[in-house]
């Protein structure tokens, strides 16, 4: 790369050659003799930028065409290759629950709304889902390529998939303990990853938990992805979704609730805590774990004991021990 260097005479500054010696700006080609050089005219300089950009777009357009021809010879070869259309919602707030257990546990309760149940001609030839909801839209897609154009990359979906409306929504009110009952609940402080939410429902509700709480920004909605994750308990375990979990935290002791945070730092250990049958536990994102205001709000702040070999845990692999040891009679 040149440098150009001022002269103190206020004469034309001369550029550097990569060894360090001086070059004449004002010659073409390194013949001398001409007084002026191409950049001395703004026409010519003008002119050579339109036909550089011209040239541009000429390269640039045959190398798309060439993509293109790539591309269309690859989909000629193999035709499951081509781009297929997928199925879009019909409801605003539509989305599709896939998979033959999801979606059979959608269409069994009776507190989700189903649109339609769309699938392959051989997916919905067997009539166990298709029996469940007689009266509900059934729609026939050609092949197993547009349900999987319709569903994320790679996620199984057995052919069949259905359009749901999300849940209707909970109040804390409704959490208030049953006598005689553990009521454990669990609350998840930002966890954003859909998988790990759907596992920690799922193993909330195996473990008799009463509801699941997370808050309703920094936190999945539902989706597909989470009710495939939750492998059921989607349908089976109430979810509320809150502005404020600091908020929620101080309903539900005034409902009668004690709370226990976790966090793998502190030194007491969760086997060692004893605050009877009404239960909140809340778990942080695995990345910064328990937000500080979140925290005070915990009457107890516990640790899953480890070895020390591994230094952590997932955090719906935690979620499953605590509501494991805190469900216990």
């Amino acid at each position: 790369m040149s440098k150009t260097r001022k002269q103190p005479d206020g004469k034309r500054p001369t550029q550097e050659t990569p060894s360090g010696g001086p070059r004449n700006s004002g010659s073409r080609g390194g013949r001398r003799g001409s007084s002026k050089n191409w950049s001395d005219s703004p026409e010519r300089e003008t002119s050579a930028g339109r036909r550089s950009e011209r040239s541009a777009d000429r390269g640039q357009q045959r190398t798309a065409e060439k993509r293109g021809e790539r591309a269309t010879a690859r989909h000629q070869s193999n035709p499951e290759t081509m781009p297929t259309e997928a199925i879009r919602p019909s409801a605003r707030r539509g989305f599709f629950i896939y998979g033959r257990n999801s979606v059979e546990a959608a269409l069994k309760n009776s507190k989700r709304e189903c649109l339609r149940l769309i699938g392959t001609e051989k997916a919905l030839s067997d009539k166990t889902l298709v029996n469940i909801r007689p009266n509900l839209k059934t729609e026939v897609a050609p092949d197993a390529l547009m349900i999987a154009a319709s569903v994320p990359d790679g996620a199984p979906h057995q052919s069949i998939l259905v359009e749901v409306l999300p849940l209707p929504s909970l109040h804390l009110e409704q959490l208030a303990p049953i006598d005689g009952e553990k009521n454990i609940i669990l609350m998840l402080d930002q966890v954003t990853d859909p998988h790990n939410v759907g596992a920690c429902m799922r193993s909330a509700a195996a473990f008799g938990a009463r509801a699941l709480i997370t808050q309703d920004r920094h936190s999945p909605s539902e989706t597909g992805t989470l009710a495939r994750s939750a492998a059921g308990g989607l349908e089976a375990l109430p979810w509320l979704q809150v502005s404020n979990l600091s908020g929620a935290l101080d309903k539900l002791r005034g409902m009668g609730y004690w709370h226990i945070g976790l966090d793998g730092t502190t030194k007491m250990a969760l086997d060692d805590v004893s605050l009877g049958d009404n239960i909140v536990i809340v778990m942080g994102s695995e990345g910064k774990g328990l937000r500080p205001l979140v925290k005070k709000n915990c009457d107890v702040v516990a640790k899953i004991p480890m070895t020390g070999e591994i230094e952590s845990l997932n955090v719906s692999n935690a979620a499953a021990i605590a509501l494991y040891q805190l469900a216990r009679p």
